[in-house]
């Protein structure tokens, strides 16, 4: 015997708000990983690439400004200063620490740019972002938060498919 009508539950509809809110998140979700990977990278590369141009002279490149300069990079005269004033790292000498950094903050933001070993160079700047949260700037933990973020999704995501890591994985062992 069939159920009288009452009993049968009515179809539920959706309100506007909830279906608004599906479709939304739907539509959000849809924002595809290498966007994501390819702004992170390049922003974050930005941040310490310019750290690192404060630091050397003889050279600059900055691809948003439009300053260019090639020549021999040096030490800038003020950055072992920098290092033994304002710094003052706990295990570093300033004469080790400052061509440490300068050299740190153009090679893992270059290959990051590119997508090259992308992961450890992520790796490599979060342990200097600790660094500089910990023993040199340790109110900045907003900023700092924001870089340890970005670099936390490029080691636990990867570069996405705008990279050389990306293309090197693709065609792995294939002679040119």
């Amino acid at each position: 015997m069939s159920k009288p009508l009452a009993a049968v539950p009515a179809a539920r509809h959706a309100s506007w708000p909830e279906s608004l809110t599906r479709t939304l998140t739907g539509l959000l979700a849809r924002i595809p990983h290498s966007l994501i990977a390819v702004l992170g990278r390049f922003s974050i590369a930005a941040v310490f690439w310019k750290s690192g141009e404060t630091k050397i002279q003889g050279f600059a490149l900055d691809i948003v400004s439009g300053t260019f300069q090639f020549g021999m990079p040096r030490l800038s005269d003020s950055a072992i200063d920098l290092f033994r004033e304002e710094y003052r790292l706990p295990f570093l000498s300033p004469e080790l620490a400052a061509p440490l950094a300068a050299f740190a903050e153009h090679l893992f933001p270059a290959l990051i740019l590119v997508g090259l070993a992308t992961r450890f160079s992520a790796l490599a700047l979060l342990i200097m972002t600790l660094t500089i949260e910990i023993f040199v700037y340790p109110d900045a933990y907003p900023t700092h938060g924001v870089w340890a973020t970005v670099l936390l999704f490029l080691m636990a995501r990867g570069p996405g498919v705008f990279s050389l890591d990306h293309l090197i994985a693709r065609h792995p062992g294939e002679k040119p």
